[in-house]
């Protein structure tokens, strides 16, 4: 059965305060469920993915309002959303926390980032890293959370896969300046682990840093199913999930690893 996918490829330029920027994303993640059955956002979107200050000042826990308005959101329009990564507070520690939510408005999976870009950035500094590896059950299958910095960094996907992945899905702000990297490993990711990946990266700037945009979904075989260009759009395509399996039992080489 065919599964309808939108990721909403959002502008968190520096230049709009994150008091507006969170009800437009409410009111844009609204329009991009018209037809879908999940929509996906970016990471660190509310401060911007490359201002790990703004985010911190930001942070809140997942009881707080803006985990609360997407998970009414879901159950208003009957969606799954995955809510991109925000600042999570917990424990008197911080995290580039991920949500999924089903259409009942429930958490059906929550992913702390466990790769921190420390190359020049506070994000390691300031933010702990989360341990777990996640599969949650959604339209998509036996689905795989990951966020941005995690691409480089294959043994993660291959963990997911042995927790029977079938598909990634990641939020991202992700650089202009290393797009691409980012389009070859995703591409990578998806061939070496016969899998599908959604990934839904920012646009915008902040602290000097330009988002690359270029959300792609990407099938089982590598190809480019869609991608977006470098400003704010929904990025919509229907696929197959059960094309994984296809594809796993027509060239089993997973299981000559």
């Amino acid at each position: 059965m065919a599964v309808n996918v939108a990721l909403l490829q959002l502008n968190s330029d520096a230049s709009e305060p994150a008091a507006e920027r969170v009800p437009r994303a409410l009111e844009l993640t609204r329009l991009a469920t018209a037809g879908a059955d999940l929509v996906v956002l970016p990471e660190m979107w509310v401060a911007g993915a490359f201002d790990v200050y703004g985010s911190k000042d930001l942070a809140q826990g997942l009881s707080g309002p803006l985990v609360n308005s997407f998970r009414v959101l879901a159950a208003d329009t009957n969606t799954w959303l995955h809510m991109g990564s925000f600042a999570e507070i917990a424990d008197h520690k911080l995290y580039n926390t991920s949500v999924l939510i089903a259409p009942t408005g429930e958490i059906a999976g929550l992913y702390r980032k466990r790769h921190l870009f420390g190359i020049g950035g506070p994000e390691a500094e300031l933010l702990t890293a989360g341990h777990e590896f996640v599969v949650v059950d959604s339209p998509l299958g036996s689905t795989g959370l990951a966020t941005c910095y995690d691409l480089r960094f294959p043994e993660q996907f291959r963990s997911l896969v042995d927790l029977h992945a079938t598909a990634f899905v990641m939020a991202s702000g992700w650089p202009e300046s290393r797009i691409t990297h980012w389009q070859v490993l995703l591409r990578a990711r998806a061939i070496e682990n016969q899998s599908w990946v959604l990934a839904c990266n920012g646009v915008g700037q902040q602290c000097g840093v330009e988002l690359g945009g270029r959300s792609a979904i990407i099938d089982p075989l590598g190809n480019v199913v869609a991608e977006a260009g470098s400003g704010e759009e929904v990025l919509r395509a229907s696929i197959d999930p059960a094309l994984a399996d296809t594809c796993r039992a027509e060239f089993p080489c997973l299981q000559d690893r």
